[in-house]
């Protein structure tokens, strides 16, 4: 006999519908087996899907893509406290999720803005780059390495940003999770891109773990603690950041599009 669980696609840093990144969000009562989890997050295709189980007062959480267990997501999060908040009844304005490999990430919530904090992946020099300018079709400003492995790639505008064409395959031959792509911003601090082939996602459309590299290193440039992102993907998102140490503020709006089950 089959088994029905509760699932919610949630639209995260943005406020409305068809904006943002979509993920799934499934609330479970105990974990199923990880093949299953796999197996749902394939199904659903999005670029993550977070299941949930409560844990003491808080949720334990764990981010799948269609491939692979990731360390940390961070739309994923923030779809997840939308949830928690809105339809699993989580009182007052602050809860956890405590992640296996990212430890504990407290969200907290003023009026319909959502605020998460994350640890800082700090960027690193990196001391044979890759054929960037092949991949990417632009010539990089610099490049750095990140403690999640991703590869940092700075340009000198947001026009070059956006017209960024990657030849996925070799991006995905690579040995990173993904490659962010940055440059400063027309109406905001800095933007971003995100391709990570080799996880299953070819480009996410707003990446929350992404900016916990991003923030340090345009914190450190321009000299301020407190900076709007926006990630110019078809789809776009803005998020607020605040470096904050150790830590990264990373707030953003949430936009519920479906609520349903599944039956596995």
């Amino acid at each position: 006999m089959s088994r029905a669980l509760p699932v919610y696609q949630v639209d995260a840093f943005t406020s409305t519908v068809f904006a943002g990144n979509p993920a799934a969000v499934c609330p479970l009562e105990e974990w199923l087996d990880d093949h299953t989890l796999q197996a749902i997050a394939a199904e659903n295709n999005l670029s993550e899907t977070a299941f949930l189980v409560p844990e003491r007062d808080d949720y334990a959480i764990r981010w799948f893509t269609p491939l692979v267990e990731v360390a940390l997501c961070g739309h994923a999060t923030l779809a997840s406290a939308y949830v928690a908040f809105e339809k699993l009844g989580v009182p007052g304005a602050e809860l956890v999720f405590r992640s296996r490999r990212s430890g504990c990430l407290p969200v907290r919530r003023a009026a319909d803005l959502l605020m998460m904090e994350l640890p800082v992946r700090l960027p690193r020099p990196l001391d044979d780059p890759p054929d960037i300018a092949g991949a990417l079709g632009v010539l990089p400003q610099d490049a750095f390495t990140s403690e999640e492995g991703d590869l940092l790639v700075v340009l000198a505008s947001e026009a070059e940003v956006r017209a960024v064409s990657p030849d996925l395959g070799q991006i995905a031959a690579w040995p990173y999770r993904g490659v962010i792509v940055t440059a400063p911003g027309d109406d905001c601090d800095f933007v971003s891109r995100f391709f990570a082939p080799a996880v299953g996602v070819p480009e996410d459309p707003v990446t929350g773990s992404a900016h916990c590299v991003l923030a340090p290193y345009w914190g450190e440039r321009l000299g301020r603690r407190e900076l709007l992102a926006r990630q110019v993907s078809r789809r776009g998102g803005e998020l607020m950041c605040e470096h904050r140490g150790h830590r990264v503020g990373i707030a953003g709006h949430a936009a519920l599009y479906m609520e349903g089950t599944i039956y596995v």
